[in-house]
């Protein structure tokens, strides 16, 4: 039995603190909906902090006894403690999923954050490197911009030319990268997998880079078989001696991203996902199509895709005029 049905069958008598509720719908969107650790430390985070803060302000009520106005003071509360507006989003994001579950398995009648309408945000797109950019900074990796270049080009290649995310990255294995097809199997969010193209000069830079990390392993095994399934490793193979795997993390992935972009001359905003833009950004350039993309990318919505692509009103014209029949 699912956490999600013994806690239905049990019913909300014997479950009367609004923390074992948090608890329970963790628990299911890790088993059930394979949510990623990021995302269950940031659901943790926004459900306890609302739990923690019915309880400040006089006791926590049951949870059928929440209302939409308890939301919103508490949206009100996160804005005087300076938070922005995508912050409050987020919670209210959290909080909403919660409450469909909540309401889904009987413990409310309705799901009150509905009613609670989502902080209007700025618009702005990102700012994207030019494909100029990106194959300079890209084709520049060298000793004075990465402490293991091998690696670090390979990294850069794989995040610019699969449009991969930063997770999916340090998640990779060796037996992904399926060499006879071309392709590489990239575990998603949701525990989703979808193969992306390996590019010539990705699979030149893997195969720069993976005698070096034997090498490496090789040189820390000190005659005993060391062996890890990690594609990416870290440059002191912590983590090794003790039964781990020494996979690089992402925290890692972004300052080695980071570092070399400046260095070439990209904003101090730079962080693995502006590669992931670029990717998406560029395929739509240079004339791909918005559902190959999407794909590529493992966007579950279009609009997703559309948003993390930028066309400027010249591009647009330019492929009205050459497209629509009436423009000629």
């Amino acid at each position: 039995m699912t956490a999600t049905a013994a806690l239905h069958v049990a019913g909300p008598k014997t479950v009367s603190a609004l923390g074992d509720l948090v608890e329970a719908y963790l628990r299911m969107i890790a088993n059930e909906r394979g949510a990623s650790p990021h995302t269950l430390r940031a659901y943790a985070r926004e459900l306890h902090g609302f739990a923690a803060w019915l309880v400040e302000r006089g006791g926590a009520p049951q949870v059928a006894q929440i209302e939409h106005t308890h939301i919103r003071a508490y949206l009100g509360a996160l804005y005087e403690r300076g938070l922005s507006k995508a912050s409050a989003a987020r919670a209210l994001a959290a909080i909403r999923s919660w409450f469909k579950w909540l309401a889904r398995n009987h413990y409310v009648e309705q799901n009150a954050a509905s009613l609670v309408s989502t902080p209007r945000l700025p618009k702005h797109l990102p700012r994207v490197p030019s494909i100029e950019q990106m194959n300079r900074v890209v084709d520049s990796v060298r000793d004075d911009a990465a402490s293991w270049p091998a690696r670090d080009r390979a990294i850069l290649e794989l995040l610019y030319g699969c449009g991969i995310r930063n997770a999916e990255l340090t998640g990779l294995n060796l037996d992904d990268i399926h060499w006879a097809n071309e392709a590489i199997l990239v575990r998603g969010k949701g525990q989703k997998q979808r193969y992306v193209p390996l590019g010539d000069a990705a699979a030149d830079a893997l195969r720069a880079y993976l005698p070096e990390r034997d090498a490496r392993l090789a040189a820390a095994s000190e005659g005993k078989p060391v062996r890890t399934s990690a594609l990416f490793v870290n440059l002191q193979l912590r983590g090794l001696a003790r039964g781990g795997e020494a996979r690089l993390t992402t925290r890692s992935v972004g300052r080695i991203v980071k570092r070399i972009a400046i260095l070439r001359g990209l904003p101090a905003d730079v962080h693995p996902h502006t590669l992931r833009h670029a990717f998406g950004t560029h395929l739509l350039e240079e004339g791909a199509d918005l559902r190959a993309i999407q794909e590529l990318l493992g966007h579950e919505r279009l609009s997703t895709t559309q948003r993390y692509t930028q066309l400027t009103t010249a591009q647009l014209t330019e492929v009205y005029d050459r497209t629509h029949p009436r423009a000629r």
